[in-house]
């Protein structure tokens, strides 16, 4: 990691971690930093807003639509702590992104290798539904995070809202309507693969299986060799 752009992202996570600008989120993700989960009872909360981690040098950039409120806002590290970063973590293990297969806590030894990931909004959003204004006061975040990651060449969209988002910051207009594995080639070059989201409703009815969600990430290495 060079030290300017090592500088850049902790700046940024700084900057992340103590925003307030959304009344709403400030509320919800303090309730539930307050009242905790029955299994979470004795840990103590981030409950704050939680910013991107991972390769500063990624060729490869995972959005997703925001920290789950037991998860991220539990944890601190996005898609970290819960099932949906649970099936996350081990695809990316499996296709050579990470250096092991879960991640449970932020020092728990999880390096990203050639991946960055982020989520579109930073604070966990009650019944994970963000409104369309709290979705555009956190962009600026996530536009900086796609600004510094100057190597990235795969932007991976997990869900409708993601793709919605990246395709607009990408300025692909208009955008072809979200599928998975739907690849879209954006202005600058960087290809937009979405995805299905690793949550519970699709991975528990069997809308996205692992060998699906595997494909993805085997795919978006194989287009950063194409590049």
């Amino acid at each position: 990691m060079s030290p300017s752009r090592g500088s850049l992202f902790s700046v940024i996570a700084s900057e992340v971690s103590s925003c307030s600008l959304c009344p709403r989120l400030v509320s919800w993700r303090g309730q539930v930093a307050s009242e905790k989960k029955a299994a979470h009872r004795d840990e103590i909360y981030w409950g704050r807003p939680v910013p991107g981690f991972g390769d500063p040098r990624a060729t490869v950039l995972i959005v997703g639509l925001a920290p789950a409120a037991h998860g991220g806002n539990r944890t601190g590290r996005v898609f970290t702590g819960d099932r949906s970063g649970d099936w996350l973590f081990r695809a990316l293990h499996r296709a050579g992104f990470a250096n092991r297969p879960e991640s449970i806590a932020r020092d728990d030894g999880l390096e990203l290798r050639g991946a960055y990931v982020t989520a579109a909004v930073k604070c966990a959003p009650p019944g994970n539904k963000p409104t369309p204004v709290e979705r555009d006061t956190c962009l600026p975040f996530l536009r900086r995070e796609m600004v510094g990651l100057t190597d990235v060449r795969v932007v991976v969209a997990l869900g409708g809202f993601a793709y919605q988002v990246v395709a607009r910051e990408l300025e692909v207009r208009p955008a072809p309507r979200f599928g998975h594995m739907v690849e879209v080639i954006a202005p600058s070059g960087v290809t937009i693969l979405c995805s299905f989201h690793p949550s519970q409703q699709n991975t528990f009815t069997g809308r996205l299986t692992e060998r699906d969600f595997d494909a993805v990430f085997t795919r978006a290495r194989d287009l950063v060799t194409l590049h």
